[in-house]
């Protein structure tokens, strides 16, 4: 069962919980006058005073609590539009940034938590398939490329869209052999894209640069190693990866040491 601020669980815990207080004290309250009732009427009393919560307070607080998870249901609606790209519905850069800097910064100090990668991809030629084809068939396109790029992650990886036709990936916990496996499945994956504009196949590819980190490094200065690659992947014919680990770089930012 649901307990979450959004779920049933926590309404009908806490209305059954509430009612049963409310029992227990008109119970206590009542208590004090059972010495001066005769076995009868003790009975009346004990059955007064369960009854008479459970017909008030059961359906008060049960209509007061389902008011509450619907605000929670519609503040958590609106958590997430901000924090969505109105097309592909994956984060926005916002949102991408802040989620991938608060697990760094939770992972800091964490004896084996502090590794992980960030991929950085891109549409290649993408501005041939607006000029072609127009905006409504390019964002046909964004949409596959999303759908292709969240079908090949693990529910702890966090994916965003941080540009026109760019995207960014964050892997916790994963080395360098892995990130680049991960980075290949997501161009073969947008490769094997069936987009037919106006009867017509037009091939997908991406370019994929990531940053391999195995100590805390600023998302900034993890991003521009990422993008770094990624433009040394388009300048090596576009439709490839490259990936590197923070270690083969010599300047790094203070706060990386």
């Amino acid at each position: 069962m649901d307990f979450s601020p959004t779920g049933w669980g926590r309404v009908i815990l806490w209305t059954v919980l509430g009612t049963l207080g409310c029992i227990a004290v008109a119970v206590f309250v009542d208590s004090f006058n059972f010495a001066n009732l005769n076995p009868d009427e003790l009975r009346r009393a004990i059955a007064v005073d369960v009854l008479v919560p459970m017909g008030l307070a059961f359906p008060l607080l049960f209509f007061l609590l389902s008011k509450l998870r619907e605000l929670a249901i519609a503040h958590e609606l609106l958590r997430q539009h901000a924090a969505s790209d109105s097309l592909t519905k994956l984060l926005n850069r916002a949102a991408f940034t802040d989620e991938v800097e608060e697990t760094l910064a939770d992972a800091r100090f964490a004896p084996d938590g502090a590794r992980g990668s960030l991929l950085v991809i891109d549409a290649d030629n993408f501005k041939d398939i607006n000029d072609t084809y127009g905006h409504e068939h390019g964002d046909a396109a964004l949409r596959l490329i999303a759908k292709s790029i969240r079908g090949v992650l693990r529910t702890a990886d966090k994916v965003g869209r941080i540009g026109g036709e760019e995207f960014a990936v964050f892997l916790p916990g994963t080395s360098e052999l892995v990130a680049e496996a991960v980075a290949e499945r997501l161009r073969i994956a947008v490769t094997a894209i069936e987009f037919v504009p106006e009867g017509k196949r037009h091939p997908l590819t991406v370019s994929v640069g990531g940053a391999v980190y195995d100590r805390y490094l600023p998302f900034t200065e993890l991003f521009r190693i990422a993008d770094q690659q990624l433009y040394a992947a388009k300048q090596n014919g576009r439709n490839q990866v490259a990936v590197a680990s923070i270690s083969h770089y010599e300047t790094l930012p203070a706060a990386a040491a």
